[in-house]
This record gives structure tokens, sequence and C-alpha cells, in this order.
């Protein structure tokens, strides 16, 4: 297949290299001149946990009109980027062009569909995680489920189903499901939970996951968010959440979650996406979320600190 890759971050540069392995025409499109050419000229390099490392020849490029239709094309970049990357990405969307977004948080998929017909859109979420290393070069470190589905109720199960096909058969276990949203606030409730802690605190996963007042209040937030997800009519048990986080935390070691990668590199956050929409389903629904409401401040406030 023809697949472009927005985003040459972290996680859109492993999903390349997987794709690329598996025999597919792969292209990553990013905006940084340096690591334009850095790949270009010398590959991608990933270092898979407990694989060691390989270097991938892909394409990168930062002008998507160059590359005319493609079979499938991936959002894996910052929820504050998407709106202009769709837009920018429209000369690759043709009528059989499935547009998947594997992003984290919640409502990137309301933004493509700005841009794009509902029924094209496959949304996703990966329990995989990656570091970026150097310029050029990505850790693959952590392994984990992936599920994708479609975004419109009406679309049916074709295109997700091709895309859980393509993932599968480049290494990424993947299922698709109709019930895909669910998966989504799932992760959602892990990532309020565990990224505005570990932003704030500078602290790596597995510490996070310690037994202590840190652990606890991960538990709340997470708690606080299951509450929203249920008033919204998602089957989703708070014990089950809070022991799935324990054990993603334990198994993390010493990864740093994206949100800790972002606040050290002094850049905008996605909080937004994740405890601000904690924040705002909460107000439609009427339950009390305190801490997510914190979370979300703290970090705002985290960022004006960056600009004074």
């Amino acid at each position: 297949m023809k697949i472009a890759v927005v985003g040459a971050g972290a996680m859109g540069g492993m999903l390349a290299a997987k794709f690329a392995a598996a025999g597919n025409e792969v292209t990553l499109i990013d905006v940084s001149e340096p690591l334009i050419r850095q790949v270009n000229e010398h590959g991608l390099i990933i270092d898979t946990k407990g694989q060691g490392c390989a270097a991938h020849m892909l394409r990168v490029t930062a002008c998507p009109g160059d590359l005319g239709i493609q079979d499938a094309v991936f959002f894996f970049i910052k929820a504050h980027h998407t709106a202009s990357a769709a837009e920018n990405a429209r000369p690759m969307i043709g009528q059989n062009t499935v547009i998947v977004s594997l992003q984290n948080g919640w409502g990137n998929a309301d933004v493509l569909s700005n841009a794009f017909p509902e029924g094209d859109i496959v949304v996703g979420v990966t329990y995989h995680s990656a570091t970026v290393l150097e310029l050029g070069k990505v850790g693959h470190t952590g392994f984990g489920a992936t599920f994708v589905g479609p975004y419109s109720e009406g679309a049916g199960m074709a295109s997700a189903e091709r895309i859980g096909t393509l993932l599968n058969e480049a290494g990424i276990e993947t299922e698709a499901t109709p019930n895909v949203k669910t998966e989504i606030w799932k992760k959602l409730i892990l990532n309020a939970a565990t990224l505005p802690t570990s932003a704030l605190t500078g602290l790596c996963a597995g510490i996070q996951g310690e037994e202590g007042p840190l652990l606890e209040l991960v538990d709340d937030l997470a708690a606080e968010a299951v509450a929203v997800a249920q008033a919204l009519g998602y089957d989703i048990d708070r014990e089950e959440r809070i022991e799935r986080i324990h054990t993603v935390l334990r198994n993390a070691g010493k990864g740093k979650s994206s949100m800790l990668q972002d606040a050290e590199a002094k850049r905008k956050t996605e909080v937004e996406v994740v405890n601000g929409a904690i924040v705002r389903a909460a107000a439609q629904t009427g339950v009390p979320v305190p801490l997510n409401m914190a979370m979300a401040a703290l970090v705002a406030g985290l960022e004006r600190s960056w600009r004074a």
C-alpha cells in the first residue's frame, strides 16, 4: 500500500518504519528541515527494546503535494497541529483513501471530520510507546494492544478492518472493533491520570507506579475520569482501569511519557485534549472533576512559565 504518516516524531517514525519493513511504500510528512535531511540521507534508526537498532531508509518530505493520492494517511501529530496538518494533507486524499488518527486524547477525529468525510475516517488507540533519542533515532520502548474502528457509527467496518490488517502485517497487534470509542476513552483515562503527573514531577513511569501518595493521586484522577465516561454511557470498570494503569506503569520502567518529553523540551503539551477533554465532558454530565481541573490548570501554568 501507499502510506503517508503525518508526523515524524517518536510514534509516527516507529510506525512508518514498521510499515516500510512490511513492504509498503511509505512516506513521512514533517516540517523539520534538519530531520528531513537526516532521515533522507542516513535513514531512520529504530532502537527496539530487547532487539537492538535497525536503520530504515524512508522518504521524508514537507511537501505532501508531491506524493499523489495515498491508500492510507495516518495522523500521528500533536493535537494542536491537527487542523493545519489536515489542510496540508488534502493533495494526498482521494475517494478511496482511508484517513486514520491514532493520536492521543479526545477530539482529534472531530477536527479531521471538518476537513474530510466522516465515513473515510478510522480512529484508534495504541498502547505502544516510543521516545525520540536523538535526531533521526527513535526508541521503541513499550508494546501493547492497538484498537481501530470507524469514526462514524454508520460507516461500517470495512475500512477499519483494512487498517487492522495493515497494522497486524506490520507487527502491530491490532483489533478492529465497532466499540473503538470505548477503547479510546480507556486510554484517555490512563493518560489523564499519568501524563500530567509525570510532566509536573519529572518522574519516569516506573517511579510513578511505586506505592505512595503520588500513585494514590493517579488513582483518584483515573476514578474521576471513569465516572465521566460512565456518565457518557461507556461501559468502563473503575477497578479494572486502575489495576491496568498500575500494570502499565510498572512495566514501563524508565520510559518517559509524551507529556514529560514535551515538558522537558518546553513544548506545548496535549493537556487540552487529555485532562481538558475530561473537564469539558464533565461539564456536560455534571460529574465533579476537581483533580482533573487542577491538572489542566497546573500544566497550562507550567507552559506559561516557559513564555514568561
